[in-house]
């Protein structure tokens, strides 16, 4: 009897209480879009209401898992979805033109999902064994850790995949003292380089005219974004259909059920990547901004407890998943309302598929032991793992 009751009181300790109301709550709305999204209680949804539970158990397990014991394993963790990646380099499964799941025999496994936290993983880890004597090399050590997956996945290609883990690693390096001045030249030359493809659109959006660094499909997203009308039933068929959809719902929205764009079949991927169209079109503005502060709450509690962590690790790795998860809003949100390129990132807790669920569960888990995790003495000036 005493045992059951240690288990329990482990289990209660583990779980993170506010975050776990907020990740209940988006997920019930999650799963009462997607029921509209699919028109009533399809296999989609069947298959959605059970990847849920799965990762509610996941999410569990991970939070169950001492920090300490997660930080010795972060390396492992890296070296094995390098390993993987580069299979999928080797042997792996093509579709549609790109080569991103691996088979295993046992399982089919899309490795560029593990690295978006196995990176900073590693990342925490190795800033958390320099702890108090970090030199400006080890940015470039970092830098390199970031760059070998982010070129194996833009291999397969996707580009998508690999700028979130790139971000994944890149906001580790923020949090451990990556200068602000030292972004100032990127930002230039990114705004540079935006700024001419606007200028001069219609000389670089010629089709004979290669961008060298894109793909072709990556240089028709970006040409789409800037003038969706250049293709209306081809490439620009999804921004203009979500806009739509986004703009019908007025102030109020069209009522649940009831939105013409999703429920006549016009809005593309409305399951997937567009579900905030669905969203959007039956609860309007406000609903928008409703879920933008769920959302907003979810991240800043995320902040919070890395904030709060009792060690470098902890504040590094639960900063990185905070911002992973505004990474995955912002971009999803961007891309359905025009201001992005369409470039297949999930709305987090809402978009269906079991991939990218089971990575946001053992993230929100991460997030879960960082707050429950006790203060480890240090053995004299080095950390262990």
């Amino acid at each position: 009897m005493i045992s059951i009751f240690n288990a329990l009181m482990r289990f209660i300790r583990s779980i993170d209480w506010p975050l776990m109301l907020l990740l209940l709550v988006l997920s019930s709305m999650g799963l009462l879009v997607l029921h509209s999204a699919v028109g009533g209680t399809d296999w989609r949804y069947a298959d959605q209401s059970r990847y849920f539970v799965y990762a509610l158990i996941i999410m569990w397990v991970v939070a169950m898992v001492p920090l300490e014991w997660i930080r010795k394993l972060s390396w492992l963790i890296y070296v094995v979805g390098l390993v993987l990646l580069i299979g999928v380099e080797l042997f792996g499964d093509t579709s549609k033109g790109a080569t991103r799941w691996l088979d295993l025999g046992f399982v089919r496994i899309q490795p560029s999902e593990l690295m978006k936290i196995a990176l900073p993983m590693t990342v925490a880890w190795y800033f958390y064994r320099r702890e108090g004597k970090t030199a400006w090399y080890d940015y470039f050590v970092v830098l390199g850790f970031i760059l070998v997956p982010f070129i194996l996945i833009v291999r397969q290609p996707d580009l998508g995949t690999a700028l979130l883990v790139a971000f994944s690693g890149f906001f580790v390096m923020y949090f451990a003292g990556l200068s602000f001045k030292l972004l100032i030249p990127a930002a230039v030359i990114g705004t540079i380089a935006l700024s001419s493809i606007i200028i001069y659109q219609e000389e670089l959006c010629q089709p004979d005219v290669d961008w060298v660094v894109m793909h072709d499909y990556q240089k028709g997203r970006v040409c789409t974004l800037l003038d969706p009308t250049r293709d209306p039933l081809g490439k620009g068929f999804h921004t203009i259909q979500s806009t739509i959809a986004v703009g019908s719902g007025g102030m109020y929205g069209r009522g649940y059920m009831n939105g013409t764009q999703a429920q006549l079949d016009f809005i593309p991927e409305r399951t997937t990547d567009f579900i905030f169209a669905v969203f959007a079109e039956e609860f309007g503005l406000f609903g928008g901004l409703s879920l933008l502060l769920l959302f907003s709450l979810l991240i800043a509690r995320g902040l919070y407890i890395a904030s709060q962590a009792n060690d470098t690790y902890g504040r590094l790795l639960g900063g990185s998943l905070a911002m992973m998860v505004f990474i995955y809003v912002f971009v999803n949100i961007g891309m359905v309302i025009g201001i992005l390129p369409v470039v297949g990132v999930p709305l987090p807790l809402f978009s269906y598929g079991g991939t990218a669920l089971l990575t946001l569960s053992v993230a929100f888990g991460l997030m879960m032991s960082i707050s429950s995790s006790h203060p480890v003495p240090k053995q004299g000036k080095s950390h262990p793992g």
